[in-house]
């Protein structure tokens, strides 16, 4: 299907776009100019550049707001509003939502558990969800920028719903929804870990690419299975995929910190 000349991957569980684009993939043989990848799991935003700017100015602006409308829920002498009870969480954090930092080094145990019952690296799953604690991960907030976005992301590793579906089968949490991840950061590492389980499965055997294997897995986080196996493959990454890239490289010393390791 084209759409101002993009065409849409829809057999990719996470789409992607494919357009003419001077920010694109360079192919082999060809120039950064020859096309470019947009993978829509993180919305396809550009972090780094002036979409990233107004996407996290968006974010602040959006906490404010949420923050004005919380403060004049109750009256001047009246009773306090009635909170609301969350969704249950399968391991829940030492300290409320409300009041925790974005350091992802608080999830350190429930990374080591569902990396090792996943079968992968906790270091690459702890450095990703540095990766991905660019914006707030607060419930509330989260929420209500999906009425602005309805494709926004969820969970302290920002996966979209559809990723999110595909991944739970046959797992121990399949009976879970998409909804739950903003409250509860363990189902959200959960589904994340057996996600980089899932893309690890993907990875051709015979690579072309100087790429590490957890690089390439990052990666395709990011960007999706199909992008992945075209790095593999010796596709260079496009901007926003060598910016996620650096980001993840930049992260790999936090990681190690927040799990103990030397």
């Amino acid at each position: 299907m084209r759409r101002d000349g993009a065409n849409i991957d829809s057999a990719d569980p996470r789409t992607r776009i494919v357009f003419s684009d001077d920010k694109g993939i360079a192919r082999p043989g060809g120039t950064a100019g020859d096309a470019a990848t947009v993978d829509l799991c993180h919305g396809g935003d550009d972090e780094d550049g002036w979409g990233g700017r107004m996407h996290r100015a968006a974010w602040i602006a959006l906490g404010v707001v949420v923050l004005v409308l919380a403060g004049c829920g109750t009256d001047a002498g009246g009773p306090a509003a009635t909170p609301t009870t969350a969704p249950r969480a399968s391991a829940p954090v030492s300290t409320p939502a409300g009041n925790q930092s974005q350091d992802p080094a608080r999830f350190a145990a429930q990374v080591r558990a569902r990396a090792a019952e996943a079968g992968v690296s906790p270091r690459l799953l702890m450095a990703i969800l540095y990766n991905e604690s660019y914006k707030p991960h607060d419930p509330e907030l989260e929420r209500e920028w999906q009425k602005l976005k309805p494709d926004a992301a969820f969970g302290v590793a920002n996966m979209h719903r559809a990723t999110f579906d595909q991944t739970k089968r046959r797992r121990g949490f399949t009976a879970r929804s998409w909804q739950e991840l903003p409250d509860d950061p363990d189902l959200a590492i959960q589904a994340a870990a057996w996600y980089l389980h899932d893309l690890a499965a993907q990875l051709p055997a015979k690579r072309s690419s100087d790429l590490g294997t957890e690089e390439l897995l990052a990666l395709g986080y990011n960007a999706g299975p199909g992008n992945m196996k075209a790095f593999a493959r010796g596709t260079r990454p496009g901007t926003q995929a060598q910016s996620y890239l650096d980001t993840l490289r930049g992260n790999w010393a936090k990681a190690d910190a927040a799990l103990g390791h030397p």
